[in-house]
């Protein structure tokens, strides 16, 4: 379905053939001439080139010709009016939409900013919106605008190497920064931007080189992922060890059965702090904690004892069914 531009663009196209044939055929009906000739003399006049004309015309010819210029100016200011009219528009339309995505950016924290609408960032920003996880995707290509409007999350249009496009997508309050450019080089300067901005942010990034990803972590990635290597790895585990990437395929969000491998962050003044990991796991059914993680620096333990103590703060990995998970969630909010 053509939009108001389109709609614009062929009545002026039908107008101006309009004045074409109507040109035409006066010509040969006033003056007798060939339809060639009076095509081509149609067009010299329409155009004003100043060409000879085919013939000496007569006055009804003459004033037919002045009522085809008179047309055909009233044509071209008319073409002029509308696309003054769509370039204002598409700048008004542009402008608006900024301010409602910078304002919508403005209300968010806690949130995850997805530098990159390529294939790579497109996949991570639609898993964390399917994990109803807000995102603020940054795009240095304009012509995605199209697909980042489907996307259905705020956007920024602009190279995120710049701080105060950081600073737009709200770089001081975001979790995490996932940063995947197709370039290794914009890819170490933006962590360092990011890391210079907000101190504690969590970056993950991807390299395309061995080379990029030492650089990427001394510039204070968190982690650097390199999707040659772990598409490599996996394939070879599918090989060796298929029933293990069976299990591991549990760790992929809401893909496959009703069983999720969950991070849980207990929440300081939470129900579940104090509590030992056996009356965490009797709490819902069909529900295991696989590890636990006390603080944000500490190793984590694998396999914990059933009268191992969770306090505030602590993070728990567990397995179970969706609704036990959720259940869990609830509960280790703080009261």
């Amino acid at each position: 379905m053509l939009g108001r531009s389109g709609t614009r663009f062929l009545s002026t196209a039908a107008k101006l053939a309009g004045l074409v044939g109507g040109g035409t055929l006066g010509y040969v009906v006033i003056e007798g001439m060939a339809p060639f000739d009076a095509l081509y003399m149609t067009v010299i006049t329409l155009s004003t080139v100043g060409y000879d004309e085919v013939q000496p015309l007569s006055v009804e010819g003459r004033i037919f010709t002045v009522l085809l210029i008179l047309g055909a100016a009233g044509v071209a200011l008319y073409l002029l009016a509308q696309m003054a009219r769509t370039l204002v528009e598409t700048n008004v339309r542009a402008l608006l939409t900024g301010k409602r995505m910078q304002k919508q950016i403005d209300q968010l924290s806690n949130h995850v900013i997805v530098c990159g609408f390529g294939r790579f960032g497109r996949i991570v920003a639609e898993e964390l919106l399917a994990n109803d996880i807000p995102v603020v995707v940054v795009e240095a290509d304009a012509g995605r605008e199209p697909e980042l409007g489907r996307l259905g999350a705020p956007y920024l249009v602009g190279s995120a190497a710049r701080d105060e496009v950081l600073h737009d997508a709200g770089v001081e309050r975001a979790r995490a920064i996932l940063i995947g450019t197709g370039s290794d080089p914009d890819n170490v300067f933006i962590t360092l931007s990011a890391r210079q901005l907000n101190p504690a942010i969590r970056i993950h990034t991807r390299a395309e080189t061995e080379e990029a990803i030492k650089r990427l972590r001394h510039a204070g990635a968190d982690q650097v992922v390199s999707a040659y290597q772990l598409g490599g790895q996996r394939m070879v585990s599918a090989i060796l060890r298929p029933a293990v990437v069976d299990v591991l395929d549990i760790a992929r969000p809401r893909v496959g059965p009703e069983v999720d491998l969950e991070e849980v962050r207990v929440e300081e003044g939470s129900p579940l702090a104090g509590k030992s990991v056996q009356e965490i796991e009797a709490l819902a059914e069909r529900l295991r904690v696989v590890a636990v993680k006390h603080g944000g620096d500490q190793a984590i333990e694998l396999a914990p004892e059933v009268h191992h103590g969770v306090r505030g703060g602590d993070h728990l990995v567990v397995i179970g069914e969706r609704a036990s998970l959720a259940t869990l969630a609830r509960r280790a909010a703080a009261s």
